[in-house]
């Protein structure tokens, strides 16, 4: 595999590439370093000349930029990778866990790992590279909880999305939803497309609802939600 480690500090740099390196998975990885915006931007483009696949990139928000290119942050080199290597898998790394900062990145980049550097150390690592190999979403723990605290101070819920909610998790389909819902069914599909908007940000089925919901341990607090 091909590996992109992106920190302005090279003591974190090689440290991530002895931890990675001592993975069995990753014995025979090429990793590629950079420890500024403007050093990312040049790796990237040799390996995009060279026809060189990336695997995984670790990027640290917190970059030193490049002003000419106008590429001022972590998440922006993320952007890059995203357009050049559409198939890499994307892990930020931050120190910060800000709600509103968090639901930014997740908005825009959808990282396949979010890792808050409070949350790991170097028995993390192995269970991180497992989930990111197959393709499974890592978001750790101050990063799951300031989700959690930007949707639900930010959602608009009534009595009756919290009952849809709960309703649909319970497999009711929603033409029946108005069995249990004194409203239309136009009004419960209408209000079913804004959650799904509020929470997952586009289009999904109300399977990709459910799991978002659930994931993010909201269920619960959407049913004891009040106006």
């Amino acid at each position: 595999m091909n590996i992109l480690i992106v920190d302005d500090h090279p003591l974190i740099v090689d440290s991530y590439v002895a931890l990675l390196s001592a993975i069995d998975s990753n014995k025979n990885s090429n990793f590629h370093l950079a420890y500024n915006c403007k050093e990312a931007y040049d790796k990237l483009n040799v390996l995009k000349a060279s026809a060189t696949s990336l695997d995984i990139a670790f990027i640290d928000v917190s970059l030193p930029p490049y002003e000419e290119m106008n590429l001022r942050s972590g998440d922006e080199i993320g952007s890059l990778v995203q357009k050049q290597f559409p198939n890499c898998s994307i892990i930020i790394i931050s120190m910060h866990s800000e709600p509103v900062w968090v639901n930014r990145i997740v908005k825009t980049l959808n990282p396949i790992g979010f890792i808050s550097k409070n949350d790991i150390n170097y028995r993390s690592f192995p269970s991180i590279m497992e989930a990111i190999l197959k393709k499974e979403t890592f978001y750790t723990k101050s990063i799951i909880e300031a989700q959690k605290e930007f949707v639900v101070k930010n959602i608009h819920l009534d009595e009756h999305d919290s009952k849809m909610v709960q309703l649909i998790a319970d497999g009711i389909k929603t033409k029946d939803l108005v069995n249990y819902i004194p409203l239309s069914l136009s009004t419960i599909e209408k209000r079913k497309a804004n959650l799904k908007r509020q929470l997952i940000f586009e289009g999904g089925s109300d399977a990709d609802l459910i799991e978002c919901v659930k994931k993010m341990g909201l269920l619960r607090s959407l049913i004891d939600t009040k106006p």
